[in-house]
């Protein structure tokens, strides 16, 4: 079979118990947590249907009324690097808050993260929109504008750090007594107005050269970051027009940055409920909204929102809320949602305790890779970022459902053909000093 060119991209966004916020509570979730046992499971299953990536958000709040995936997780680099050990071509990604980290711990972290797995590697660029993080940290919380600036500074911060070796440095020459060839250290001299930086990384420079950027704000500021940072975006459009107007508007921003619009991947998230019929399906979601808790429903929705919503009546309609310092871009999609399907605040509060304003296809297999298809062939998408409700059941009745179908209609790959995340996304290495100079 000849495939087409342009392939879909497949990564799976792994919280656990699931992203539904009644997830845990299905007879078939696997809700204990931390569990290294189920996170070897999901990966194994992704690296066996060829996905590109293992993805882990993260955060760094806790408390009763959380949704139940952030009470309790992983570290999420020292949980990869074990997952690295039992894979072999599964890209593997986690965030990392550029507000509440230093350049050089990350740099160092993702750096070591692609040696150990051969070029794996992956790093979610994320500004931490919650206030409430800083009481961890000690320290006030910069305002929207402010944590964008930062992160672009952070950004160039780790490039250069993940510069400071040339790929042939570490020439470990026995006879001539060179562990390290002369001229191969480049020291990054950063001043920036957050941060400095007046030293190389003590890692060699990393397989892929760089780990893949991923970046995942929607908001004006998060666009233009990603249009000159970022490989991959991940982004939240559940109505395809809209996901068309935001694919063609990040695009020609990268092409007016220098790039090729083919050098950022846009892939929208996806959660799937997912059946053996469309009446199972539904019966599936149905029995996942039974589930809601409505405290942490209420505490996903607020956050979204930027507002306490547990204020307004349930069955009146979606009230206005006024601009946050918070996720700005998620508030306004889930505002447009509602508006544009007239949802009442209950519906608006399933929705978001389901997907949090993602894309929710609801059938069968045939059905699931139908709504794919047309996203991936009409300008809406590069590819999906898989948020199944629970795990490990739904994971795995999309790897063993769905992706053979996407694979027969040639949409996706049967089989990896690089060893790296960057090979498998098709996406060009950066260039050392030493080949720039």
């Amino acid at each position: 079979m000849v495939l087409p060119a342009r392939q879909m991209r497949l990564g799976v966004f792994v919280q656990t118990p699931g992203h539904h916020v009644g997830g845990w509570r299905h007879p078939d979730a696997d809700a204990r947590t931390p569990n290294l046992v189920l996170m070897q499971h999901i990966a194994a299953t992704a690296e066996a249907a060829r996905f590109d990536m293992f993805f882990l958000g993260d955060g760094f709040a806790t408390g009763y009324d959380e949704h139940p995936s952030t009470i309790g997780k992983f570290e999420p680099l020292g949980l990869l690097s074990g997952l690295a050990m039992g894979t072999t071509r599964l890209g593997l990604a986690a965030t990392a808050s550029t507000t509440y980290a230093e350049p050089y711990h990350v740099a160092r972290g993702f750096a070591s993260l692609d040696h150990l797995s051969g070029g794996r590697a992956g790093w979610n660029v994320v500004t931490t929109a919650y206030a409430k993080s800083s009481a961890v940290f000690g320290r006030s919380h910069p305002p929207h504008a402010e944590r964008y600036a930062m992160a672009e500074e952070f950004v160039e911060a780790c490039r250069l750090l993940w510069d400071s070796w040339d790929d042939d440095a570490f020439i470990v020459d026995k006879e001539a007594g060179l562990f390290v060839r002369p001229g191969s250290l480049h020291v990054p001299a950063f001043e920036g107005k957050y941060f400095s930086i007046q030293g190389a990384l003590n890692v060699p420079r990393p397989p892929q050269g760089h780990p893949v950027l991923i970046q995942a704000g929607s908001s004006g500021p998060g666009q233009a970051l990603a249009a000159r940072i970022a490989d991959v975006v991940f982004t939240a459009q559940n109505d395809l027009a809209e996901a068309q107007g935001f694919y063609r508007a990040l695009k020609a921003q990268a092409v007016a940055q220098g790039r090729p619009a083919g050098a950022v991947l846009v892939m929208p998230g996806v959660m799937p409920i997912v059946g053996r019929t469309e009446r199972e399906a539904q019966a599936v979601f149905a029995e996942l909204n039974r589930n809601i808790d409505t405290a942490q429903a209420f505490t996903v929705l607020s956050e979204r929102l930027g507002a306490d919503m547990s204020v307004h009546p349930l069955d009146g309609p979606v009230p206005d809320v006024p601009e946050t310092e918070h996720l700005k871009s998620r508030a306004a999609l889930l505002i447009q949602m509602a508006r544009r399907e007239n949802l009442t605040l209950r519906q608006l509060f399933h929705r978001v305790a389901a997907a949090r304003g993602h894309l929710l296809p609801i059938g069968t297999p045939v059905q699931i890779a139908d709504v794919l298809e047309r996203w991936f062939r009409e300008g809406g998408a590069d590819g999906f970022n898989v948020m199944p409700p629970f795990f490990p059941g739904q994971f795995d009745a999309f790897a063993r459902g769905v992706v053979p179908i996407l694979q027969e209609r040639g949409l996706f790959r049967g089989d990896y053909t690089g060893t790296t995340l960057r090979d498998h996304l098709g996406l060009e290495r950066p260039s050392d000093r030493g080949q720039r100079a």
